[in-house]
């Protein structure tokens, strides 16, 4: 899965559409945008149509703000 388009962000919660890389699926999701969420749990969404995950080729996006930064 992949961002596709952020549609609101307040401090570090975001609500996005995000896509899969496989089949082209798009679904709207709430993240946190923090290194943990880019790094850990982003690619380890699955699709909810063809079910799978980011491919090895996956390369986390750095957040808007440093971790530890306050908003």
């Amino acid at each position: 899965m992949r961002i596709k388009e952020i549609t609101s962000q307040h401090r570090r919660d975001f609500k996005a559409i995000f896509q899969c890389d496989h089949c082209d699926h798009e679904v709207r999701r709430d993240g946190y945008d923090d290194s943990y969420f880019h790094e850990i749990v982003f690619p380890a969404m699955k699709c909810e149509k063809c079910g799978k995950n980011a491919g090895e080729n996956f390369r986390a996006l750095a957040p808007k703000h440093p971790d530890g930064a306050q908003l």
